[in-house]
């Protein structure tokens, strides 16, 4: 049989690009020839094929499975009495049309997989047209070591195909760093966090409140946060995942960005968690999983899983965008749909449970991973550099102690512009002051930089420091303005003038400050002198 690049001789770029996308491949070449070799060439990878093959529908793979069992050939005829015809369409309505986004029978899905060819081959009979997968392509497969078994069963969805999962975004422990953040902020007296946060806020508090590091004010718990910041990460991590799992205060429903609850109703939050997680229970780990389809699916078989009752009407939900009241099964998948993909995306992803995937950079989410139960171990180690620089400028790595960073941060101005591997500060006279109002003073600072700072202390900010905690603020600078004349004897008899006791301090002979708010007694008093005064911060 026909080789996989024989196979393709016959295709234009745009059916390679279209095999391309279903198998995940991104094809550089510009030209017929070339995109053909080098798609061939990646199609016989062995594992790239396993995923391609575990994707396809249950009818797709029972074609497949057929063709095996005839050693990758079968008649056309029977083939496609079997599993359907393969449309035959020109190039310009296959694309504007995406046919093959909407397969009628396994056969087309194979088809536009490049997973089966069709040609003419002599027989018994004479030339008679085969049903076949390309030879290499068939020696790829055939390497799996044994026959094609049946798609995984689960109750909801389906793996998610290659062109599903173009764009991996990884677990990861930034929580922690978000959570520093918060408590940091709140420990300064602000209302929000001054940087953006990578996790919702909104669940972030919620997390503290439920872990006592804060309370229902807003106020910080001295010695549970101590015993946070001093955890390692991955302890610290540990603890907040049981904590979330067990909690009966931390309502998801309440966090979607999408919806707006209120009135008294209650929803079973506990109940309603350990639903969907018992939802998420069949999905194999490490397989890439379809979330349109997982949602698809609980709609179709438990859509009742938060209301005990099925009653739809009883929560008053409004929807952000235009206030819009959700109420009745019809608004299912603008509430309930969209708090299963919240759950999945943010609160799961967020506590390092699954790795999440896009089929575009700037799309959203099309499927997830949950991740074995080894790599769910987050949290990495403390070590991160901490510098302080002449300039009284801080950097502090993220992965540096986080109870280092929650101190350091009470000493000085944040630098708004997060940067997702460091956190800034600027010590000044105001951040100084602030500090001192704690109980802070600048050689509680010293001590800390001295104990975690990555190199020594440069000694003009060692001064600066001792110096300010004596004597305070000894320079500043301040905004003035100065009135100009041409001749030394027009300031002095503006001086003796009514109008003197406005003036400020002189300057030169011909140079006078003038105070906020007297500039109009001032020109009043010129004119009265004959001299007409231009007020240059006017133009």
């Amino acid at each position: 049989m026909p080789s996989l690049a024989q196979s393709l001789l016959s295709y234009d770029l745009e059916h390679l690009r279209i095999i391309a996308q279903f198998w995940g491949i991104e094809v550089n070449a510009g030209e017929r020839g070339a995109a053909r070799e080098e798609l061939s060439g990646k199609m016989l990878d062995l594992e790239l094929a396993n995923e391609v093959i575990e994707a396809l529908s249950g009818e797709a793979r029972r074609a497949l499975n057929t063709m095996l069992e005839n050693q990758g050939r079968i008649s056309w005829a029977i083939f496609e009495r079997q599993f359907g015809v393969v449309r035959e369409v020109g190039a310009g309505k296959r694309d504007r049309e995406a046919i093959y986004h909407n397969p009628i029978s396994a056969a087309e899905t194979l088809f536009y997989r490049a997973l089966l060819a069709r040609a003419f081959f002599d027989s018994e009979n004479g030339a008679q047209e085969f049903a076949y997968i390309p030879n290499d392509l068939l020696e790829t497969i055939q390497r799996r070591g044994n026959q094609l078994v049946a798609p995984t069963k689960t109750e909801y969805g389906r793996l998610a195909r290659p062109e599903e999962r173009t764009h991996i975004i990884l677990a990861n422990d930034h929580l922690l760093d978000d959570l520093t953040t918060l408590l940091a902020s709140l420990r300064l007296g602000w209302d929000e966090e001054p940087l953006p946060l990578e996790t919702s806020p909104r669940f972030v508090r919620d997390l503290g409140l439920a872990a006592r590091l804060i309370n229902k004010s807003g106020s910080i718990q001295t010695d549970s946060v101590k015993s946070h910041l001093e955890a390692t990460r991955p302890e610290a991590f540990t603890q907040l995942r049981e904590i979330w799992r067990k909690s009966t205060i931390i309502s998801e429903l309440h966090q979607v960005p999408n919806l707006i609850c209120e009135g008294e109703w209650t929803n079973p939050i506990l109940e309603t968690r350990q639903k969907l997680l018992g939802f998420i229970e069949g999905i194999p780990r490490g397989k890439w999983w379809n979330l349109n389809t997982f949602i698809a699916d609980i709609k179709e078989k438990h859509p009742d899983f938060q209301r005990t009752a099925g009653d739809y009407d009883a929560w008053f939900i409004r929807r952000a965008d235009d206030d819009m009241p959700l109420r009745g099964f019809s608004n299912w998948d603008l509430v309930e749909g969209d708090l299963i993909r919240y759950f999945i995306t943010g609160v799961l992803y967020w506590l390092g449970f699954v790795d999440l995937a896009k089929t575009k950079e700037e799309g959203n989410f099309s499927a997830f991973r949950i991740k074995k139960a080894p790599e769910q171990r987050l949290g990495e180690e403390e070590n991160g550099k901490i510098i302080a620089t002449s300039s009284g400028r801080i950097s502090v790595a993220r992965l540096a102690p986080r109870v280092a960073r929650y101190q350091i941060s009470r000493f000085g101005e944040w630098d708004k512009s997060k940067n997702p591997d460091e956190y800034l500060f600027q010590i000044s006279p105001a951040s100084l002051a602030r500090a001192s109002t704690q109980g802070l003073k600048p050689t509680h600072l010293l001590g800390l930089l001295k104990k975690f700072a990555a190199a020594d202390i440069p000694p003009s900010l060692v001064r600066a420091l001792r110096r300010w905690e004596v004597s305070g603020t000894e320079a500043r600078v301040k905004q003035i303005s100065v009135l100009r004349l041409s001749k030394p004897e027009d300031l002095r008899k503006l001086r003796e003038s009514k109008a003197g006791r406005f003036l400020g301090m002189v300057l030169n002979p011909t140079t006078v400050e003038i105070p906020a708010g007297a500039s109009k007694k001032i020109m009043a008093a010129l004119i009265e002198m004959g001299i007409f005064m231009e007020d240059e911060r006017e133009k």
